[in-house]
């Protein structure tokens, strides 16, 4: 690796080896051609908001490519086998197939509300002053800067506070809600639709379909590295695309 190389950029790829990131042919053969020219992943060039983009991804309608602009009022879709990856101000995602998002903003770059109206997706977000809320087929989350992995389907919607500070209400009753703070993928939830088994519209759910090394890179591409404790834990190993 070149001399030259940032101590952020030296920084991730240490831990990125310590996570497996190259265990996995999909990650492996995204990063590995970036670290052989020793450009490690960093934050876009300004005006650029797509670092990934593989199958059908239209924004806002229109068919997109690696040069196509998204900004905080966009709107998202990913055909089948399709993969997005992509930053807005000092917010990061990968957007899996055949989903569908929107993103609202009342002011600036800053994304102020999210409508993930069907599919998977991984997210991290810079801190702000004030709550910002993500809307799931079944689910409001308001959240402030954290990790955060959702999967929105018209029965429940899966949801990771993978680190920081959540809270989550049923849409069915609002009156149900849960405030979640975690530091390692600790409790993830799933969001019914109606209730099932004593009543309860939130219930504990598994760590399912997404890693430490995805929110590593994401958070590497806004500058930034993930409050992992142990970066050698099993939800690096592997990648779950599309």
């Amino acid at each position: 690796m070149s001399k030259d190389l940032d101590d952020p950029r030296r920084d991730f790829l240490v831990k990125a080896l310590g996570l497996g990131l190259f265990s996995s042919p999909n990650l492996a053969s995204l990063l590995q051609p970036a670290y052989a020219l020793g450009d490690v992943p960093g934050r876009l060039p300004e005006g650029r908001s797509i670092y990934k983009l593989q199958g059908s991804v239209t924004v806002n309608g229109e068919a997109a490519d690696i040069n196509t602009y998204i900004g905080p009022n966009s709107r998202i879709k990913t055909g089948n086998k399709s993969l997005l990856i992509f930053v807005v101000a000092n917010d990061a995602f990968i957007l899996r197939s055949n989903s569908q998002l929107e993103m609202e903003s009342s002011e600036g770059l800053i994304i102020d509300a999210f409508r993930m109206l069907s599919g998977r997706l991984l997210s991290v977000f810079g801190k702000r002053k004030k709550p910002h809320t993500i809307t799931t087929s079944t689910a409001t989350i308001g959240i402030r800067g954290t990790g955060m992995y959702f999967e929105s389907d018209p029965e429940k919607s899966y949801i990771c506070t993978c680190y920081g500070h959540s809270h989550i209400v049923a849409n069915a009753n609002p009156d149900v809600g849960l405030d979640v703070v975690t530091e390692y993928h600790d409790k993830p939830y799933y969001v019914l639709s109606t209730a099932t088994s004593g009543d309860k519209l939130i219930v504990p759910a598994p760590v399912i379909n997404h890693t430490d090394a995805e929110l590593t890179l994401i958070e590497q591409l806004v500058g930034r590295t993930p409050p992992f404790e142990n970066l050698d834990s099993g939800y690096g190993v592997g990648d779950r695309y599309n």
